[in-house]
């Protein structure tokens, strides 16, 4: 790309220091940095030095495909904390994003992006500016690939933090939730982004659409793999705890889809581990929704002093968990804030805690006691239901609106109103026998708060694939009328059941759009009472749980002159339910999701938008289809530039059939485009 061409690239084996544009702070100034790889493929970094000269620094390395250019006022906000307390940080492009060289990545987490992240690694420890330890750290991406490059032991890499991440690419990354197919907002719009070169220039020539444009779309592979095989297992997923040998620092929020790897974590690593998780969604604590925040910032600091400068600061001498214990709010999806408190939990899995188990009973009641009087529990196969469940974005995470429309077809069974609160910390398990008039059928189970007027508050939930039964490798059909035991662990939460509130468990086989439907109408049936009848365990906060003091508060961060924010979209920065139509003569149900946003820097203006269309049919599951259309429009001073995506995602019983378009336009004008199409077996979806 140009301005890569322009850095005279002939001394690749020098490291080349550019000053970035200046402003009116030191902070405000990184470096450029173009990090040569075993290839000759360079990677941009963005280069950030505290402004005393005291170093050399441990280095804090950010590792991400979202254009640090574009990024540089969120990341002047968030690393100005560390810089002023003396570590230096550097923001990578990962390969062909950005202002990086080289061909896009095939998909995320890739060999190729491991492999430069272990160079990358080794680079920063040997500049002069570095005291030669690293440390990793980063949200959702930066944390997931922080994890697994963790687990290749680089040996300049003396700790990581993961911010709502995950180790498991499977069942819980934004693919393949709970083990069902999942199309999700932030790949649509990903796979557009995937396609711009480099700011501010935007250089449009034919090495960009050969190794941009042009690049394959990462949906397909995604599709091409839709039981757990060696692609999601690459880097032996499986094995990263034993893998990882450095000490780790863990952050999660109730509202994240990410968070059952903290308590995982905590369990299984065999290094020094802690974690944090509060009341939010999918974002840093220190600018969180839902309040309240805190300077996670702070306790980063604590931790890095430790194992990258050898401060004897006892940080992980203290609570290996510290859990924020919320309480009862109603089923607002725009709730500000999240009453609770913060719990210290001295290791994780508790030694000896309690559990409440509940029975589904015939009369559709939950009670600690087992009767003697079994039945069977019939339900009818909706496709189009289970909206509510989903929330807003469509995933376990964010808040969900009353549950009451969804639990409408559903299994439901409530316990009496409590007579004292009871108080919950980890993963439920639901147990159930269960059985289908069909060859395949998805099973969900959430768990709600009743409140005395009738509002019904989402806690947690889990699907689960009931061909996945046995092995998520080998899936095998279910037999027509065969019942089966399922044990399904919920994602990991908290709550105060309230003097006064009853607790829900609810049963059903569809929580579309959220997941794609089985193709089949079908009944399944839930054995409730006797001893192989459906129950719930809840985890019982620890008795040796103690109050913890508060965090702080969060700081206030320097804001970057050239950049602002002009339309901040949703909330949650992804597209969101704008709208829900059936038509009540053919059973169908259209779902749409929308989300624009706008900003401007110092080179012009950019502006997201997008549209999702779901739609499904009672009548006819296998017919389900999606339609997703993104674009990025860019205005500089002499052109205008606009990226489209098209997606097209359709079934029937057997096949998923895949359409995609990338556009690019120029001042009104298409200069390029691209079609992908494929028709990929149902494997076992």
């Amino acid at each position: 790309m140009a301005m890569m061409r322009r850095l005279d690239l002939a001394l690749s084996a020098i490291v080349v220091l550019v000053l970035a544009a200046c402003t009116k702070s030191p902070l405000q100034s990184p470096q450029l940095a173009m990090i040569p790889m075993p290839d000759g493929v360079h990677l941009a970094a963005d280069i950030y030095l505290p402004a005393k000269s005291d170093g050399p620094y441990p280095v804090l390395l950010e590792y991400l495909p979202y254009r640090r250019v574009e990024s540089r006022a969120r990341n002047l906000q968030l690393y100005s904390y560390f810089l002023e307390r003396g570590y230096a940080v550097a923001r990578v492009d990962i390969r062909g994003t950005g202002n990086s060289e080289g061909r896009l990545i095939p998909y995320e987490y890739s060999a190729e992006e491991l492999d430069d992240g272990e160079v990358v690694i080794d680079w920063l420890a040997k500049q002069d500016f570095a005291n030669g330890n690293v440390a990793m750290f980063g949200i959702s991406w930066g944390g997931f690939n922080a994890i697994q490059l963790a687990g290749r032991n680089p040996p300049a890499l003396k700790a990581f933090i993961a911010v709502d991440a995950t180790e498991d690419l499977y069942q819980e990354d934004v693919h393949y939730i709970d083990g069902i197919l999942h199309v999700d907002s932030w790949l649509m719009s990903q796979e557009v982004d995937n396609a711009r070169p480099g700011a501010p220039e935007f250089e449009i020539d034919q090495a960009y659409f050969e190794n941009r444009f042009d690049t394959e779309p990462w949906t397909l592979s995604y599709l091409r793999h839709q039981r757990y095989d060696a692609f999601w297992n690459r880097e032996s997923i499986r094995d990263i705890h034993r893998k990882i040998r450095i000490p780790s620092l863990h952050i999660g929020g109730w509202y994240d889809g990410y968070r059952d790897s903290l308590p995982r974590m905590l369990e299984s690593l065999n290094a020094p581990a802690k974690a944090i998780i509060g009341p939010w969604t999918h974002a840093f604590p220190h600018d969180p929704w839902p309040n309240p925040g805190m300077e996670w910032r702070d306790e980063a600091v604590q931790f890095l002093d430790q194992w990258l400068r050898g401060v004897d600061n006892g940080y992980h001498d203290g609570p290996e968990l510290v859990a924020y214990l919320r309480d009862w709010h109603p089923p607002q999806t725009d709730l500000e804030y999240i009453n609770g408190r913060w719990q210290n939990i001295a290791v994780w899995p508790p030694a000896n805690r309690d559990t409440l188990t509940l029975r589904a009973q015939g009369d559709h009641s939950l009670t600690t006691s087992t009767s003697t009087d079994a039945a069977v529990h019939a339900l009818q196969y909706r496709p189009s239901k289970g909206i509510e469940a989903g929330g807003p974005v469509m995933w376990w995470g964010d808040i969900a609106p009353d549950q009451r429309p969804t639990d409408a077809h559903s299994l439901v069974y409530d316990s009496e109103p409590l007579n004292e609160a009871v108080k919950i910390l980890g993963l439920p398990l639901a147990e159930l026998n269960v059985a289908a008039s069909a060859s395949r059928a998805n099973w969900f189970v959430r768990l709600s708060d009743v409140a005395p007027d009738g509002q019904v508050t989402l806690i947690t939930g889990a699907g689960f694939n009931g061909t996945h039964r046995d092995s998520a490798s080998e899936p095998q059909d279910i037999v027509a009328g065969e019942f089966f035991p399922l044990d399904i662990e919920l994602h990991f939460t908290s709550w105060v059941f309230a003097k006064g509130h009853r607790i829900r468990i609810s049963v059903s086989n569809a929580q579309w759009p959220m997941f794609w439907p089985t193709p089949e109408p079908m009944t399944t049936e839930l054995r409730v009472g006797g001893d192989s009848g459906a129950r719930i365990t809840l985890p019982l906060l620890p008795a040796d749980s103690a109050p913890a003091a508060d965090f702080l508060p969060p700081a206030d961060n320097p804001a970057l002159d050239g950049y602002a924010t002009l339309d901040s979209g949703n909330a949650s920065g992804y597209g969101e339910v704008s709208a829900i139509k059936r038509d009540p003569k053919t059973n169908e149900a259209v779902v749409t999701l929308e989300n624009a946003s706008s900003s401007r820097f110092p080179w012009g203006i950019e502006t997201w938008r997008e549209s999702i269309e779901h739609r499904t049919s009672d009548e006819q599951p296998q017919n389900t289809s999606v339609r997703g259309q993104h674009s990025i429009e860019v205005q500089l001073a002499d052109r205008t530039l606009l990226w489209e995506g098209e997606l097209h995602l359709r079934s029937d019983r057997n096949n998923l059939y895949y359409d995609f378009q990338r556009r690019l336009s120029q001042d009104g004008k298409q200069i390029r485009q691209k079609r992908w199409t494929e028709t990929i077996p149902r494997d076992y979806q």
